[in-house]
C-alpha cells in the first residue's frame, strides 16, 4: 500500500520525525532508499557538484550540447561540430574523444552567437584535433565566456598557438611550415595568442623574368621571420621587422609563373615577358623584369632594340650600336625592405661584339657586360645573387639546418666568337639561369622552378637564338604551433 503526503513546505520543527533536532538537518528517506523526482519535475537550490551527466551513446554527427551533460564524440566517419548552449554562470559541458580520432577528423566546438571560448574573439570556434582529447567547459562570464578547466587548454581554438591548413605541410622543431608551389588556399582555424604565438612568418617570391638576349631579372622577394632575427644569414637584411598577425579566415595564395622567353627572329620580334606576381594576404611580390634583346630580320642584321622591363628585380640590358644599354630598375613598385635590385647594363657596342647585362637578384644588382673588337665578343654580366634563408623555414624537401637561396638573376648572353675571353654570365644564386654564347637554334637555360630565378640570356649573334623562361615563384608560411 502506498501513502501520499501532500505539503507545500517542510520546515525544521521540534519533534518532527524527519528532523534532526540538534543539527537543523532534514533527513528524507532511510539508508538504502532511493529519492526520486516525479517525471517532469525539476529541482532547484541543490546546485551541481562540478560534474556532468555523461551521455553514453556516442555522438557521430553535428549536435547542440546541453548544460550539465558530457558527450563521447566519435569522429571516425568525419568531422563533427558541437554547438554550445547559451552561457550562464556556472553552466558546464564536457566532451571526450570516443575512439581517438580527433587527430584525423577534428571536433569543432562552436559557441553561441556573440559568446567566447577562453577569452578569444566572439563567435570564434574551438578546433580540437589532438588524439584522445577530453575537455570540460565552464561558463564564467562575458569576458572569457566558456573556460576550459582541464590542463588541455593549449589545444587549437582557445589555445596559445595557431592552427591552419593548406599547401604542403612540414615541421621543423616547434614550427609548422606550409609550402605553396602553385596557387591554393591557406586557412587559419585558430589564431593563437601573444602568450604563445599569433604571428605568420612568410617568404613570398614572384616569378622570374624571361629572356631574349640579356638575362632575366629575378622575381620580387619579400620575407618576414621574427623568430629567425637573432641569427645571421645572407637574406637577413631583407627581413621585414614583423610578420602578419593571424586572422581566422581563408587566405588565397597566388604563385606567380615565370615570364616566357622569346626568339630574336622577325621584324619586329616579340619582347620577352616579365614574371607574374605572387601574393599572400597584404604581401605582393612583383614579377621579375624581362631581359632585353635585339630585333633581327630573319636572324640577320640588327634593326632595333627591344625594351627591357623593370620588376621585382630588373632584367639585363641590351643596346643597339652607339651606346651602352640601360639599367632596368628593380624594387618596382618600391617597398621596404627592397624586394630586388637593378639589372646590369650592356657594353658600348663595338662592331656588333658585345656582352649583355645580367638580371638583378634579391641581394645584388646584375653584372654589366663588356665589349671587345670583332671577331671576339664581349663578356656578359653575371646575374645578381638571391637571398639565402635558413631551411628551418622549410622548402622543397631541403633538410632543416642549412641555407636555401631564392630570387637569383639570370646571366647575360655573350657574343659567339673564336677566343676564350668571351664569357656568358653566370646565373645568380637562387635559381638564376646560366647565360649562353649565341648559338643558332639553342634556347638559353630557364630559371629554376619555384625559386623566382631569372632566365639566362641567349647571346647577341646574327643567328636565330631563343631566350629562356623565368622560374616560377613560391609562397612559404611558417608559424609556431606548440
Amino acid at each position: 500500500m502506498t501513502s501520499t503526503i501532500k505539503v507545500n513546505n517542510i520546515q525544521n520543527q521540534c519533534g518532527a520525525n524527519i528532523i534532526n533536532e540538534n543539527s537543523n538537518t532534514i533527513t528524507i528517506g532511510a539508508s538504502g532508499d532511493t529519492i526520486a523526482l516525479a517525471s517532469g519535475a525539476s529541482q532547484s537550490g541543490f546546485g551541481r557538484t562540478g560534474t556532468v551527466d555523461w551521455q553514453t551513446t556516442p555522438k557521430t554527427g553535428d549536435f547542440t550540447a546541453a548544460n550539465g551533460e558530457g558527450y563521447f564524440v566519435n569522429t571516425t566517419s568525419g568531422a563533427v561540430t558541437m554547438t554550445m548552449p547559451s552561457g550562464s554562470a556556472g553552466a558546464i559541458v564536457s566532451i571526450q574523444d570516443y575512439n581517438k580520432t580527433f587527430d584525423s577528423n577534428a571536433l569543432t566546438v562552436a559557441p553561441a552567437s556573440g559568446e567566447k571560448i577562453n577569452g578569444g574573439s566572439a563567435s570564434v570556434s574551438l578546433v580540437i584535433s589532438t588524439e584522445g582529447q577530453g575537455l570540460t567547459f565552464v561558463y564564467v562570464d562575458g569576458t572569457v565566456g566558456w573556460k576550459t578547466v582541464h590542463e588541455n587548454e593549449f589545444t587549437a581554438g582557445g589555445s596559445n598557438f595557431i592552427t591552419a591548413t593548406g599547401g604542403t605541410e612540414t615541421t621543423c622543431g616547434d614550427f609548422k611550415i606550409h609550402t605553396f608551389t602553385s596557387p591554393g588556399t591557406f586557412t587559419v582555424s585558430q589564431t593563437g595568442a601573444p602568450a604563445g604565438s599569433n604571428t605568420l612568418e612568410y617568404i613570398v617570391v614572384a616569378g622570374g623574368g624571361g629572356s631574349k638576349v640579356a638575362g632575366g631579372g629575378a622575381g620580387g622577394f619579400r620575407f618576414a621571420s621574427p623568430s629567425l632575427a637573432p641569427a645571421t644569414y645572407p637574406g637577413k637584411p631583407l627581413a621585414a621587422p614583423a610578420g602578419i598577425c593571424a586572422a581566422t579566415q581563408a587566405y588565397p595564395i597566388t604563385v606567380g609563373a615565370g615570364g616566357a622567353g622569346t626568339s630574336n627572329n622577325g621584324v619586329p620580334s616579340p619582347v620577352a615577358a616579365r614574371g607574374s606576381n605572387s601574393i599572400f594576404s597584404t604581401i605582393t611580390s612583383t614579377g621579375g623584369g624581362a631581359g632585353g634583346g635585339r630585333t633581327d630580320g630573319n636572324c640577320g642584321a640588327q634593326t632595333a632594340e627591344n625594351a627591357v622591363t623593370p620588376g621585382g628585380s630588373g632584367g639585363g640590358g641590351y643596346q643597339t650600336p652607339g651606346g651602352s644599354g640601360p639599367a632596368p630598375t628593380g624594387n618596382t613598385p618600391p617597398v621596404s625592405p627592397s624586394q630586388g635590385n637593378n639589372g646590369g647594363t650592356s657594353a658600348n657596342q663595338a662592331v656588333n661584339a658585345v656582352g649583355t647585362g645580367g638580371g638583378g637578384g634579391a641581394t645584388a644588382v646584375g653584372g654589366n657586360g663588356s665589349s671587345g673588337p670583332a671577331p671576339a665578343g664581349g663578356n656578359a654580366g653575371n646575374g645578381g645573387d638571391g637571398a639565402g634563408i635558413p631551411t628551418a623555414f622549410g622548402s622543397n624537401g631541403v633538410p632543416c639546418g642549412s641555407f636555401r637561396y631564392y630570387a637569383g638573376g639570370g646571366g647575360g648572353g655573350a657574343q659567339k666568337g673564336p677566343v676564350s675571353s668571351e664569357n656568358a654570365g653566370n646565373g645568380g644564386k637562387g635559381g638564376g639561369g646560366q647565360g649562353k654564347k649565341g648559338t643558332s637554334g639553342v634556347a638559353a637555360p630557364n630559371g629554376t622552378a619555384n625559386t623566382g630565378g631569372g632566365a639566362g640570356g641567349s647571346g647577341p649573334d646574327n643567328t636565330c637564338n631563343t631566350g629562356g623562361n623565368g622560374g616560377s615563384g613560391i609562397v612559404i608560411i611558417r608559424y609556431k604551433y606548440q
